[in-house]
This record gives C-alpha cells, structure tokens and sequence, in this order.
C-alpha cells in the first residue's frame, strides 16, 4: 500500500489507573519507569561473579595455549624456509660448473687458442646473463695474469696475491672453487674450475659483482618474498664476510633460522628472518582475538545471568497485562475490519453501467493478509455525448479510516465529474476539497474520459500509475504526466494526455496492489502485468478480470486492489 498510513490508538490503564501501554498497531510499551527504576538498583550478583571469572579463566588459558602453538609453528616454519632457500642455493651449482668445465676442457684441448675461448663463453657472459666476467688463466705460469677475457676485467686480477693463493689451492680441487674478492673497489664473488689431473693445464674464472652496499631484496613475486635473509661467505657471520642481503640492521633480532649451504669447495652461511607471520595473519591475530572475543562473552554471559534472574520475576507480572492488552487489541481490530469491509464493499458499485459500443468489468480484491480492506475505489459513470468517465483511486493506509476516507473522495469525485467532466478539473477541484482542512492522507487518482464513438482517450493522473491499453498483439502503457497526488498541493493545474484508441482495443486501469511486491521492483510488476493481459487479449472483460485476479492478485500479496477492464467492441 502507499507509504502514508493511518495509525488507530487506544491507550490502556493499569490496575493502579497510571498509564501501562500505548497500543499502536497492534504493540505495547512497558512503562519506562519500571525498567529505569531495576536498573539503578543492580548489583552483580554472586552467580554472575563467578561466570564471568570462569570466563576470564578459560580465556586465559585458550589464548596462552593459542600463543604457544603460533610460536612453535613460526619456528617450524621459518626452519623449513631456510632449508628451501638453501636446496636452492645449491641446485644453481650445476649451472654455474657445467659452462665453465666445459670451457676449460676446451682450453686444454686447443691448448688455450684465445678466440676459440671467446666465441664459447660470450653467450653466457653480459647484461642480464649468467656472468659479467669470464676469464682464460694459464697454471703453472710465473706471471699469473689472464691470457682471455670476456666481458669486464676480473676483479682478482688486481689482487694478485689473493689471486696466486686462490688458483694454487684451485689446481688442488677437482671441484667448483668459490673466492669472495670482497675487498677489491668492485667487491664481486668468483668461481674457478680448472680440469682435474692436467698438468701445466689452464683454469676458467668467472666473476659476478655483488650489488652495491650488499643490498637486494626478493622480488614480490618470488617464491620466497616473505623472506629477509643474510647470505655470507663460508661459516662465518660477519660483517666483512656478507654477501649479499635484503637487512638494514644488523646484528640480527627477533625469530630467525640459519643454514648452512654447501657450495662447491666452499659453504654459504643463509640467515633467514620472516618478513610477517608465515602461518598467515589470522593465526598471529588469534590469541588478541581469543582475549577479546572470550572478555566479551564472560562478560556477556555474566550479565544475561544476572538479567534472566532478574527479568523472571518481572515478566511473571507483566503476563496478567500482555493477555488483557491482547484481547483488548484483538477485539478492536476484529471490530475495525469487519465495519470497514462492510462500509468498503456497501460504497463500491454493485453493479456498472452499460454503454453502447464498449464492454466494462471491475472488481475489487482485499488484501490477504491484515486488515483486509483499504482505500481502493473505481466508478464508472456516464458523461454527456456518449461519453463515460473513468475513476479509479487508491487512499493512502488500511482500516476503517482509509474506508471512510475513500467514502467521502468517491462522492467528490462523483459530484466534480456531474458538474464538469474533464478529467484535469476534476483532480483540481478534489485537490482543493481535501485540501481545504487538515488531512493525514493522500491519494493517487486517474481520470479517464472515453469518448466512444470518437476512439479517443483523455487522461488526467493524479499520482496514479498509467493504465494499459491493449491493441491486438501489443500491450503498452499509455503515455501520460503523473502529477502529485490528491492532498499534497493546493491550487495545483493538473494536465491531461488524449491518445486515440485503436478498434477493439482493450484498456485495463488498476491500483498499485496488482503490481507491487515487496521483493521487486515495480517494473518488474508491470511487465508481468502486461504479458498476463496481452496473454487474454481475446477474453471477454468478466474473464480477463477473473484471470488478472487469480494469476496476479494470488494469495500472497499484502495489499488491496481495484480492476477496471474496458474493451471496444468495434
């Protein structure tokens, strides 16, 4: 129904004669003073005190225990971490020793041809490439220096006693030699291979420089971007022998994990620390959430203890009042409903009019929950010139006011329309009349004068919606200004829309009851309003009534309607 509506009121005396309960729409309040008054006198009692200590000590013990297994679990974890970055680690040794064994199998085997060398290892070496420096080195020479170089001059060969003690233990090893040159201007970290058991044989060395202040994160989208870490050069820890790492402080606090990283003839030193909580963020939340949410439920289950108590006794009172209210409420109601459908269904039509050349039914559906009867109303009536005027409204609210309401606008509109059948004048004139003294309502109206002979259409809204007119296979709403509705504005100029009506056409005027559900828009209503009626286009209008009302008017609605179906006969 529209959104104003009547509200009927009986206040009810107590016992004592004071004020128990305004009634309103079926609902009571208990008096404020009572509650007001039970709760200025409470104190926690004993079984309320002890509910909520045991509360606080189920918490306690809940989130300890939660806060111990997230830190055992970050543990655990973070030591896995370390392992995985390690495995890593050592799985790049294959690809750094495969190319560099394979070059100096080459050297020896051509006996150190220079270009030869170059075009092997240039592929490998550059921007963005596996190294930035590979060099040819002769063992055994008395000047140690490198015969070939691809891409930027070796750091080590400016340090040429680290140099000669790095190749003479290299010419020992059959495995990847690791040196850090890490005091050198350009600190880089180098790999050696030379081909075991070959005398007077050569080594191939390769260099990577290391990033500038050993800085370098994990990218976002790498395996391991949870990770701060700390890479050093053999099993040391200190500051001179890091290599590479993504810390700004060190020395290193808080959770960590270490591994040792075999690499070659050397070892990596990995230190690990965890960028977040590793088990996810909720996990590391869960002890605050536990503290939070059981304080809460202490307290909660402390107070309802003490409320129950308290309110048993209250609503023991209170049942005598609510059973009397009940039936006080149940017999007006019962008392409104049945006067207003009996005035409802005495003020509507008992039977329409009939009119050359057109066929006219109307019916009237109450709602079918609640009070049953509302504000809805049609009149069909003849005009002068063979003409008739269309009038089908709807007030706003339920109940016997809304009865009466209708009453009283139907008779107006009855009189304006003797008096002068345009639709526009019609409206302004019921607008003046209600709006002559003070209302609580409104109403939506449509005028609709049908000049028979002529095919033509002229109608007037009042904040009612369209009718629509059906022409063969086509059903559509006719085009019209909606205005504001009856007792909203005085002195207001409504404005009329006169269409043409095609042969045996069909025209179907309606409350807003037969469209409106709660659950949808009211679009959706009138488009199923318009295929169920161009459905029975070919029905005669007592059976397209009949049909509307049992498909659209079901058993579920909650809102009174009116139907009006008018069909030209030729």
């Amino acid at each position: 129904m529209l959104a104003m509506s009547s509200r009927a009121g009986v206040e009810t005396r107590g016992p004592s004669g004071g004020s128990l309960a305004a009634v309103r729409d079926g609902g009571w309040r208990a008096p404020p003073s009572t509650l007001v008054g039970a709760a200025s006198r409470w104190r926690p009692s004993r079984v309320a005190t002890v509910a909520f200590l045991l509360g606080l000590l189920v918490t306690a013990a809940f989130s300890l225990t939660s806060l111990w297994l997230y830190d055992r679990n970050e543990n655990r974890l973070l030591r896995l971490r370390a392992r995985e970055v390690g495995s890593v680690l050592t799985a790049v040794v294959p690809s750094i020793q495969t190319p560099l064994a394979s070059a100096a199998e080459l050297a020896d085997a051509t006996d150190g041809d220079q270009r030869r060398f170059r075009a092997f290892m240039a592929p490998y070496v550059g921007t963005g490439r596996q190294f930035a420096s590979v060099s040819l080195w002769r063992l055994g020479s008395s000047r140690l220096a490198p015969t070939a170089v691809v891409g930027a001059r070796p750091a080590l060969a400016s340090l040429p006693a680290q140099a000669r003690k790095f190749f003479a233990h290299a010419e020992r090893s059959p495995r990847l030699n690791i040196t850090g040159v890490l005091t050198a201007p350009r600190p880089s970290l180098g790999f050696e291979f030379s081909t075991p058991g070959t005398r007077h044989g050569f080594a191939v060395y390769a260099e990577n420089p290391l990033p500038k202040d050993r800085r370098s994160g994990l990218a976002r989208d790498s395996a391991f971007s949870d990770l701060n870490y700390a890479l050093y050069l053999g099993h040391s820890r200190r500051q001179a022998d890091l290599l590479v790492t993504s810390l700004h402080r060190f020395p290193i606090r808080g959770r960590h994990a270490s591994a040792v990283v075999p690499f070659g003839d050397s070892t990596f030193t990995l230190v690990v620390t965890p960028n977040g909580p590793l088990g996810g963020r909720p996990f590391a939340s869960l002890p605050w959430i536990i503290v939070v949410v059981g304080v809460l439920i202490s307290l909660a289950a402390a107070l309802m203890t003490d409320r129950l108590a308290r309110r048993r006794q209250y609503a023991e009172q209170l049942t005598g009042v609510l059973d009397r209210v009940a039936a006080e409420n149940h017999q007006m109601y019962t008392e409104q409903r049945g006067i207003a459908q009996t005035l409802q269904h005495a003020l509507l039509p008992d039977a329409l009019p009939e009119f050359t050349g057109l066929r006219v039914s109307a019916r009237y559906i109450p709602a079918a929950s609640g009070i049953d009867v509302g504000g809805d109303w049609y009149d069909v009536v003849a005009a002068d010139n063979g003409r008739l005027l269309l009038v089908i409204g709807d007030v706003s609210g339920h109940g016997l006011h809304s009865a009466t309401t209708m009453a009283l606008l139907r008779h107006a509109s009855l009189a304006y329309a003797a008096e002068e059948c345009r639709p526009a004048t019609v409206l302004a004139k019921l607008s003046d009349f209600v709006n002559s003294d003070d209302h609580d309502y409104f109403a939506t109206v449509l005028c609709a004068l049908i000049d028979v002979r002529a095919h033509s259409l002229t109608i007037a809204s009042a904040g009612h919606m369209a009718p629509l007119l059906i022409d063969g296979e086509r059903g559509e709403y006719v085009k019209t200004n909606v205005n504001v509705p009856i007792g909203v504005t005085r002195d207001f100029d409504y404005q009329e829309t006169t269409v043409s009506v095609p042969v045996k056409s069909t025209l179907v005027a309606f409350t807003d009851g037969l469209v409106e559900r709660r659950t949808e828009i009211l679009d959706t209503g009138l488009a199923r309003l318009r295929d169920t009626a161009t459905a029975g286009r070919r029905l005669a209008p007592d059976d397209l009534v009949e049909m509307l009302t049992r498909d659209l008017a079901s058993k579920d609605h909650n809102d009174d309607t009116a139907i009006v179906v008018i069909q030209w006969e030729t």
